[in-house]
C-alpha cells in the first residue's frame, strides 16, 4: 500500500477526493482514508503540522495499514535564492534541524538510534516523482529538506539552517516521517511546493501562496499515482 501524508487539509483533500471504495478509520485523532486511485491501493492522511504529529501518523500508517512506501506531500519555505515561490523541491535527504545534543559532543541534528544527521530518501521513488513533476511543467529542485517545530519566518534562522545542513527547503514534517520510515525500513519520499521565502515576509506570502503551492504538490501526487503501472498491494 502507498501511504500519502500531508499536514493540512489543502495538501491532501484533493487526493482524498479521488479515493474509490474508501474506508475511513480514525486513530489518534487522524482520519486514515484507504481505498483505490487508478487501481493503486492507497492510504491518505492529514497528520496536522509539526514533527510529533507527523511521526504518529507515519507509524500508524506502517503498523495498522501496512504501508510499504510513504510519500509526504505539502508546502515548504525556500532556504536558497535559487528556489522560488511555486517551485517544487523533491528531497534527496531529510534532517531535523532542531535536534541538538551538541553539548554531548554530537553534531547538530544527530539522530540517536539511527546514528546519523541526514536520512536518505528512496532514490527510485523520488526520481519517479521528479519525472512526474517535470512532465507537468514544474520547475523542480533536488536537495536537502530540513524539518523542525518552527514556522521559519526569520532570515537568521533561515541562513543558519541552510549553512549548517546545506538545506534548500524548510518545513515541519518530512524529517520526522523520514525518521520513522528509516527506523522501520520503509522507503519514503518528500515533495514540497514552495509557499514562501522563510524570511520576514513569510507571514504575508504564506497565506497568499499556500493554497496555490499545495495545489501544485497534490497534482503531482495524483498524476504520479495515475502513471503507476503496477498496483501497490498489501
Amino acid at each position: 500500500m502507498l501511504g500519502i501524508i500531508g499536514a493540512m487539509d489543502v495538501e491532501v483533500d484533493a487526493v482524498k477526493a479521488l479515493v474509490k471504495n474508501k474506508t475511513v478509520t480514525k486513530l489518534a485523532g487522524i482520519d486514515f482514508v484507504c481505498g483505490f486511485i487508478e487501481d493503486v491501493l492507497v492510504c491518505v492522511a492529514q497528520c496536522s503540522p509539526a514533527k510529533v504529529n507527523a511521526a504518529i501518523c507515519a507509524q500508524i500508517m506502517i503498523d495498522k495499514f501496512d504501508a510499504d512506501k510513504i510519500i509526504n506531500v505539502g508546502v515548504g519555505c525556500s532556504l536558497c535564492k535559487d528556489v522560488a515561490i511555486k517551485n517544487v523541491v523533491i528531497a534527496t535527504q531529510v534532517c531535523e534541524y532542531d535536534l541538538d545534543i551538541t553539548a554531548l559532543g554530537e553534531p547538530r541534528g544527530f539522530i540517536t538510534g539511527l546514528n546519523t544527521v541526514m536520512i536518505d530518501t528512496d532514490a527510485d521513488l523520488s526520481q519517479r516523482l521528479a519525472q512526474t513533476a517535470i512532465r507537468r511543467g514544474e520547475k523542480i529542485h533536488r536537495g536537502v529538506i530540513a524539518s523542525g517545530d518552527t514556522f521559519i519566518a526569520d532570515t537568521k534562522l533561515k541562513e543558519f539552517i541552510a549553512d549548517e545542513f546545506g538545506a534548500i527547503c524548510g518545513e515541519m514534517e518530512g524529517g520526522a516521517i523520514g525518521h520513522v520510515c528509516a527506523a522501520n525500513g520503509v522507503p519514503f519520499a518528500v515533495v514540497r511546493s514552495i509557499s514562501d521565502g522563510g524570511d520576514e515576509d513569510s507571514q504575508l506570502d504564506y497565506p497568499t501562496f499556500k493554497k496555490i503551492a499545495a495545489d501544485v504538490s497534490s497534482k503531482i501526487i495524483t498524476e504520479f499515482i495515475r502513471t503507476e503501472q503496477n498496483q501497490i498491494s498489501l
